[in-house]
Parts: C-alpha cells; structure tokens; sequence
C-alpha cells in the first residue's frame, strides 16, 4: 500500500491519508475578515481529497498582518466571517481543517504582491511594525518598534486569544507561525534579534518568547486540538539561523507536548540565496524528524506524486504538503491516488467522474439512476 495514502495522527488528530494543503496567503481579506474569495479557494481545495487543509497565516492582531488585506481572527467580526466559511466546509467535506496563527513583525505593513509587495510607510497610510529589535527588514524600510515587556504580554496573550477562537470555530489543529521572517522567526534569527536583555543573544534567550507563545497556547486549547509549529530550518544567509539550531528549537518543542513541526526556510533576510531544486527543503525535515523525534511535514517544490511517496517510504519526513502545486491541480491527491493505487474521500455530487479503469479511487462511491 502507499505510504501516502496511509492513515496517520498528529498528536490527537487521526488522518487518513498523508497529503497536506499548505498555508497559503491570499491578500483578500477585508478589516482581517474571510471573504466570498475564502469560501471559493479555500471551498474547493476541501474536496481536493487531501486529509488536512490548512487556513492561511491568520494575524492575531490588526497590526500583526503582512497588508491590509490579510486573514484576521482578533475580533468578533474576523471569527463570525471565517466561521462561515468553516460550516460550509464541514457541511461538505470530511476534511480536517488547520489554521495558521501568525504575526507578521517587521515584515508587517506591506502591499499586496501584486501591488510590489513594499513596505507601506506609516506616511502613505502604513503603520508602525513591531519586532525583537529597531532592526528594519531591508536598509530602505523604517524601523520597527522594538517590543518592550508589555508588548511581549500583549502578543503572547493575543495568540492565545487567537488559538481560542479558533477552537470555538471548530479547529482540529492550530500551527504557530514561526518561519518565513515572521514575528516568532523574528525572535528565533540572530540576523533580526539583537536584543540584550533575556530575549535575545544566545539560543536559549532567542528561542524564549517563540516558546512561551507555544507554550501559552498549548495550555489555552483543550488536549483533543493538535497544536505544532511552522519553522524555517535555515535562513540562507551566513551568521544567521540554521539547522542545528532549529533542531534545538524543536526538541525544546517536544518537551512542551508539541504534536508536529512543519518544515519550510529562509524569508528573514533579502540577502538570503536559495539553491532551488525539487524537495530542496525536505532535508531539513529529515534531520529535524531524526534528531528531534516528532511527526515533520516536509514542503517545497514537491510535485509529483512519485516524489511525495518517495519522501515517506525513505523516511524523511511524515507528511508532504503542497502549496502552490495544489493551487495549480486543486485535485492533485486524486490524480496522486490514480497513480499510487490509493483512495480519497470525493464529493459524492462528483462520483460520477470516477474514470472506468479506477473502480476504488473514491471511497464507497455508489451511483445509480432509473
């Protein structure tokens, strides 16, 4: 049987198969709320026969969104809007459904990418970001606000408002987002953080906060929601986060009854050079699933279901997820079990597109008519 199409859990989360649909940000939110775009994209990518979808970087707070037009859920508006499109997804589709929790820090402020995706100044109707340290992202960007005490007690504390809602809005998972520049990276990333007091310095000091925030919200949501981390295994630049330490970071993670790390890199710095080629980053994944001993799902330029089967039956990671393969064959797990000999959950309103020569590729699909 393929590896892929076997069941697995994260923690208390049973899967059936072991394809994931990666966070993917789609600058289409209004005030932080989902809209119709949301029930569309996020819609069709449930019946994608995937076991786990997981919702896009959602901000925590109003100034903790990469742009205006990011995912929220910090108030009773951005819960009621995304809470919609949950219950059309739970009427349809067995998916489990994960939400990505994030702030974005410096990298705050921005335009959409298909606007540039700059910097916003405060002047031309920004705001003002937040990070470990007055360090701005690139030379040409103002600085952010470092984060004092209080400031630290307000995000920790809205992550865990953030997880809550997410458990009052049906949730099976919640993942912190602790890679691609973000806030938690942020405090992770000697290239961003330079404090000098107990945040930052040495690894123990940087890796504080991010793990508090974990911690916080682990404690906050009840044991039957899986709760793990985004991470960048590397930040592609000399002198600035790397494997063994995000290896340190994860087992720190464990130790706090994390269920999985998901494993992706860079996004810290825009010198950071990238040697892009197919599953460039699943070594990460094997070496933190190794040394580590937790469920890792690897991602990146992973888009053949050969590929996908191949990570599992070596043993490097536990799940594979897709992002923008998935965005350009939204029915990449069925295409995946065609060729692998597995089985997906379908929409019976589609059992009738089951090919001839596919009898078992939709599970208990029956279809007749006088």
């Amino acid at each position: 049987m393929s590896l892929l199409f076997s069941p697995i859990s994260l923690g208390p989360l049973a899967l059936d198969n072991r394809i994931v649909v990666a966070p993917m940000c789609e600058y289409s939110a209004e005030q932080g709320c989902a809209t119709d775009w949301h029930m569309i994209h996020l819609g069709h990518l449930a019946l994608s026969g995937a076991s786990l979808l997981i919702v896009e970087a959602t901000a925590v707070e109003a100034i903790g969104r990469i742009t205006p037009y990011d995912l929220g859920l910090y108030d009773d508006a951005a819960e009621a809007a995304l809470g919609r499109v949950v219950q059309a997804i739970r009427r349809y589709s067995p998916i489990k459904l994960g939400v990505q929790i994030a702030h974005a820090g410096r990298k705050a402020s921005s335009q959409a990418p298909w606007e540039d995706g700059q910097q916003i100044p405060v002047a031309q109707g920004g705001w003002h970001s937040v990070a470990p340290s007055a360090l701005a992202h690139a030379p040409t960007e103002e600085e952010p606000l470092a984060l004092d005490a209080a400031g630290l007690i307000r995000i920790r504390q809205a992550f865990v408002d953030t997880a809550l809602r997410a458990v009052r809005l049906g949730f099976d998972l919640i993942e912190l987002h602790s890679a691609h520049g973000y806030l938690l990276h942020q405090f992770l990333s000697p290239l961003a953080n330079q404090r000098s007091d107990d945040y930052g310095g040495s690894l123990e000091n940087r890796m504080r906060f991010p793990l508090q925030v974990f911690e916080a919200v682990r404690q906050a949501v009840p044991a039957n929601v899986a709760v793990g981390m985004r991470v960048s295994a590397t930040d592609w630049v000399e002198g600035g986060l790397d494997v063994p330490q995000v290896v340190a970071f994860a087992q720190a993670l464990k130790e706090r009854s994390c269920d999985f790390v998901h494993v992706s890199s860079a996004g810290v710095s825009p010198l950071q050079k990238i040697p892009l080629s197919p599953g460039y980053q699943v070594p990460f994944a094997e070496t933190i699933k190794r040394e580590a001993g937790m469920p890792t799902i690897a991602v990146g330029l992973i888009t053949e279901a050969e590929h996908a089967e191949q990570i599992l039956q070596n043993g490097q990671a536990d799940m594979v997820a897709l992002a923008r393969g998935m965005l350009y064959d939204p029915r990449w797990p069925w295409h995946a079990a065609a060729k692998l000999g597995g089985s997906v959950d379908g929409p019976r309103q589609y059992w009738r597109s089951q090919p001839r020569e596919l009898k078992t590729l939709f599970r208990n699909a029956f279809f007749g008519q006088r």
